[in-house]
């Protein structure tokens, strides 16, 4: 079985302040879609900050507000996915890990071991940052960097990226209407690297930027990165499902 990492963004799981139920299901059916094709999945989810606003209007502009809102927000969103996945026959699991995880080889043998085993038993391990004690997360990164690790100590093929970004393009594509869109990418240059960041909205801390770094990551690893709609899944579906490349941009 192939081994893939999808990372959903908040951007995609938010609207209006609240979880988008529409499009968490959508992507749920889609990791239903890529199981029965024999992948094995692991889910790295945004949105508990999110999720926690629905319960609890705090001021997000203050790192400790926002590291309660995820712990209000976490075993909601575990809910939520746990209720969905129920739909398709799917039991799915929680996994928190914090970025010093990555910083020892024990800690990454133990947590391969536990995503093994999920795996093993067609579980859908959910990893998303413990917000709650590491805030680093929610002051910058959006679980993308996360998600790269991930993919690259737990033996993943290929992480997808679905995000409100689409894909790379040559220039901005919301001011020129000429962008065009970079369907492979093999390098990417260091001014790209360390661009300013642009997070998209209020719940969102990563940008194009840090799914550069991800993607430059998983490259000099020898992995790939897809990057594509969150909102529109049908480019992911033709390049793992149908096995055609349509949409989206492919780091590799």
């Amino acid at each position: 079985m192939q081994r893939i990492v999808i990372k959903v963004g908040s951007h995609v799981l938010t609207e209006k302040g609240a979880i988008a139920k529409r499009r968490m299901l959508a992507l749920v059916q889609l990791i239903a879609e890529l199981k029965a094709h024999q992948y094995e999945v692991i889910l790295v989810s945004s949105g508990a900050v999110a999720a926690g606003s629905t319960q609890l209007p705090l001021d997000r502009a203050s790192v400790a507000n926002r590291q309660a809102l995820a712990a209000i927000g976490q075993p909601l969103l575990l809910k939520m996915y746990q209720e969905k996945f129920a739909k398709f026959g799917l039991l799915c699991s929680q996994v928190l890990l914090s970025a010093d995880v990555f910083e020892s080889t024990e800690h990454i043998q133990h947590a391969k071991v536990a995503i093994d085993t999920l795996l093993e038993n067609n579980v859908v391990p959910i990893i998303n940052e413990n917000d709650t004690v590491s805030i680093e997360e929610l002051v910058f990164g959006d679980n993308d960097r996360l998600s790269a690790h991930v993919a690259h100590h737990f033996d993943a093929e290929l992480l997808v990226i679905l995000s409100d970004i689409d894909a790379l393009y040559d220039k901005d594509p919301n001011r020129y209407h000429d962008a065009k869109r970079r369907a492979v990418v093999t390098t990417i240059s260091d001014e790209e690297l360390n661009a300013e960041h642009t997070p998209n909205n209020e719940f969102a801390t990563g940008g194009i930027v840090t799914k550069l770094q991800s993607a430059d990551f998983l490259m000099k690893h020898g992995r790939a990165m897809f990057l594509a709609s969150g909102f529109d899944l049908s480019d992911v579906k033709s390049l793992l499902i149908d096995g055609k490349h349509v949409g989206g941009t492919l780091f590799q």
